[in-house]
């Protein structure tokens, strides 16, 4: 069903560009589009909403400029590259923001910043700082000094995690496809446009594919898991093409664009983190008796329920709890580590202090720290 929707409430917007909608096919960056974009976004700005940039495109401009004739493949060459874009590209977003006296602040992030709690809320409160003082953040991944173990790997989900950082009410995901489709439209032309999505079903997953062109490092599966992420911290999503006239202004005012994906709950803080934000360590399987205690009754995980430990993790870490079949039904914060989880796995809550000569918790995971059907 289309038709209007209801924004009328949307006051922080996070609005997400690809690189194929900023840089052209030669690697140099589309001028004409950046600029639309930031007038876009200057307007809202002006409205008195509050807006954040998620940008790509460093790497692109960086290679153009580097003369490389492709997209670099090694690690060093892809920072290096970064480093020489990312400064033109904010640059850019700089001159074309201040002909609408906009100010705009660069903040460039990593894994390591979502993953650890104490640097996750310092980005938190630095973000919160810049749209208090009226800077528009132009964000990006670090990719200078990001590795395969901190890198997030694409900016739909970056987008996702920095919407659930400032609590946004308004998720864009401009890309160079009108929204998502009952199948590849590149391949089936009778595949219609999904208006709204209130669930993400195994069957729309089926409707993803990879990466869209040789500049992007995502595609449909990367959007649909940034919408999951977004769905579940009470955000809406629109995804929706970047070149569609004045798309900003005609998403936030309610205008039927592309595919709107509707919020399917809201999580504390603290278990938005867990779920999405912290680095999993290891992983708990559980017998079916505690998978329904967790999953029916919200109960917290003790280790009588524990049948088998993988993985390295302290006190503290994230853990994965997996059913018997390996399916993930939760994660959660563990109260133990995994020597320490090996030891009593599988035993009653009062053999705990007799096995590890202590007891500090009832539970390796208490149901506060734990998020279910992440």
């Amino acid at each position: 069903m289309s038709g209007e929707r209801d924004l009328g409430n949307v006051r922080r917007v996070v609005v997400k560009v690809g690189s194929s909608s900023l840089i052209y096919p030669t690697g140099r960056p589309n001028l004409s589009q950046m600029e639309k974009l930031v007038r876009q976004l200057a307007d809202l700005h002006n409205q008195g909403r509050e807006v954040l940039l998620v940008t790509s495109g460093a790497i692109g401009v960086g290679q153009y400029r580097l003369g490389y004739t492709r997209r670099p493949k090694t690690i060093p060459e892809k920072q290096a590259a970064a480093a020489v874009g990312q400064g033109m590209l904010v640059h850019i977003y700089e001159k074309f923001f201040a002909e609408y006296g906009v100010t705009v602040g660069q903040v460039l992030l990593t894994r390591e910043d979502f993953s650890d709690r104490r640097r996750f809320l310092n980005a938190r409160n630095t973000l919160y700082t810049l749209l208090r003082l009226g800077v528009v953040p132009v964000i990006n991944e670090n990719d200078t000094v990001a590795v395969e173990e901190i890198k997030l790997g694409d900016n739909d989900n970056l987008a996702a995690l920095v919407s659930t950082l400032v609590d946004a009410d308004l998720l864009i995901l401009l890309s160079d496809i009108d929204g998502l489709y009952e199948a590849d439209p590149r391949h089936c032309r009778e595949a219609r446009l999904i208006d709204q999505v209130r669930e993400i079903t195994p069957e729309l997953e089926k409707c993803a594919g990879g990466a869209g062109t040789s500049l992007g490092t995502g595609g449909i599966v990367t959007k649909l898991q940034a919408a999951r992420i977004a769905m579940h911290s009470g955000i809406i999503t629109v995804l929706a093409r970047s070149t569609e006239p004045d798309v900003v202004r005609r998403v936030v005012s309610g205008e039927s664009l592309g595919t709107i994906f509707w919020p399917s709950g809201r999580m504390d803080n603290k278990k938005r983190w867990i779920a999405f934000s912290s680095t999993v360590c290891g992983c708990l399987y559980v017998d079916e008796g505690a998978a329904r205690a967790l999953l029916e009754h919200g109960k917290s995980l003790l280790p009588s329920g524990i049948i088998r430990v993988e993985g390295s993790f302290e006190m503290g870490n994230t853990v994965s709890i997996c059913d018997p079949a390996g399916k993930e039904i939760a994660r959660g914060i563990v109260n133990y580590s995994s020597p320490e989880v090996e030891r009593i796995k599988g035993l009653q809550t009062k053999e705990i202090a007799r096995v590890l000569g202590y007891k500090d918790y009832d539970e390796v995971v208490h149901r506060n720290n734990l998020v279910l059907d992440v």
